[in-house]
């Protein structure tokens, strides 16, 4: 999107896999993505403002919680950065789950709408980019989440208390057969975890070909066109 002019910067927060260390070792991963922020942030305003690069957050999985650990709301994300991209949250994001909690009236917990998509948007593929119909503000910030995602969906509360995304109007690759029994359902979820990823894109916990299309109306590059990002997509896959 920007002919390579961009630097990434990462860290290794657990050896352990993703879906483990969201569940045993959380902390860790919250003070590496605060310190990696600051850390870049501090860097970044070192430099004249009329030199400084826009400054974008992404995190997925565990990654996602960390990426929210420097931001108390997301009015401070947006206020912060110049965008940022979370997908496959975990039942521990705190900004996701105060923005899905206090979502727009009739919006579901699978794929909430907040404050009118004014500056956070949540969505399961590309085509709910334009969900609401309503104003975006520039630095936008978007959830990419899957109603079928054990990661996104696995929480101790399953044991005893049904969760609305069952009660509510099912997403759309969650079966109708599906319904909550007290402690299985938590034990179906847990199991689901360790297979997330072993699922076709778009589904689960595997997230590719969104991603390309939330950057680009994220980031609103000079020149940049749907069809570049089509072109983009195939270039993204894992196994591509």
């Amino acid at each position: 999107m920007y002919n390579g002019d961009v630097a990434t910067v990462a860290m290794q927060y657990s050896y352990l896999p993703s879906w483990i260390s969201f569940i045993v070792d959380k902390e860790r991963a919250r003070q590496a993505g605060a310190s990696l922020f600051e850390a870049v942030d501090a860097k970044v305003r070192e430099l004249p403002e009329a030199e400084r690069p826009k400054l974008v957050v992404f995190g997925e999985s565990l990654g996602s919680f960390g990426a929210e650990a420097a931001f108390g709301t997301v009015p401070t994300v947006t206020a912060r950065t110049d965008g940022a991209l979370l997908s496959g949250p975990t039942f521990s994001n705190t900004l996701w789950n105060d923005a899905t909690a206090g979502r727009d009236k009739g919006s579901p917990q699978w794929l909430p709408i907040y404050n009118n998509g004014r500056q956070v948007r949540f969505i399961a593929d590309e085509k709910d980019l334009d969900r609401p119909d309503a104003p975006w503000d520039y630095s936008r910030m978007v959830y990419l989440q899957h109603a079928s995602d054990p990661i996104a969906w696995w929480s101790p509360q399953l044991i005893l208390r049904e969760p609305d995304w069952l009660k509510e109007q099912r997403g759309r690759d969650v079966i109708s057969a599906t319904h909550w029994i007290p402690f299985v359902t938590f034990l179906q979820v847990s199991a689901d975890m360790a297979v997330s990823v072993n699922v076709p894109d778009g589904h689960g916990h595997n997230y590719q070909s969104a991603i390309p299309y939330a950057w680009a109306r994220i980031l609103q590059p000079p020149g940049w066109t749907d069809e570049k990002t089509q072109q983009l997509e195939p270039r993204l896959h894992r196994d591509g």
